[in-house]
């Protein structure tokens, strides 16, 4: 069984794409492990703000197959396909990791190269998994966050609940 991360946001109907999301991960994959929910800005065009999250969860399916559920996960919320790589989404759901794989895996590049690009990413996922070793790099996610220029995308945490349970509260200086 593999230990898997995944890259959840969403800039449309943002907290109903997220708890939908959530649901049908822990309906599938059962437990989840959950960084806080993030907002920041839209990077690339213009667009509301985006709500960002890391999900960890184990399973034995394989690249391509995992791929698949995400996608039809991403389909059932009105995911648009047909419009500019960066645009507004209702739910988007990237595999950033599959155990220490690396390479073209599935139609899947892993390590995903957003972890090192943008903050909406490395952060959550350095909460999650902070000691863990990006595969290609071989640097923790919490060294690689520490490195960070986090000046250049801005990122704040929100108040966010789910199935009863507080995944994150708003910071306030």
């Amino acid at each position: 069984m593999a230990r898997v991360y995944l890259s959840i946001g969403s800039n449309i109907d943002q907290r109903r794409h997220i708890l939908a999301c959530l649901d049908a991960l822990a309906d599938h994959f059962g437990d989840l492990a959950l960084s806080s929910v993030y907002e920041s800005e839209a990077i690339g065009f213009e667009g509301d703000n985006f709500y960002n999250l890391v999900a960890g969860i184990d399973t034995d399916m394989g690249v391509a197959e995992l791929s698949a559920l995400l996608h039809r996960i991403e389909d059932d919320n009105g995911r648009r396909r047909d419009g500019p790589r960066f645009s507004s989404r209702t739910l988007d759901i990237d595999i950033l990791t599959c155990g220490d794989l690396c390479g073209d895996i599935g139609g899947v590049r892993l390590p995903r190269e957003e972890i090192l690009d943008n903050a909406f990413v490395l952060s959550p996922l350095a909460e999650i998994a902070g000691e863990e070793l990006h595969p290609g790099v071989k640097k923790t996610y919490r060294e690689l966050w520490a490195a960070y220029d986090s000046a250049t995308q801005k990122l704040w945490s929100i108040d966010f609940d789910w199935r009863g349970q507080t995944i994150s509260r708003a910071a306030h200086p």
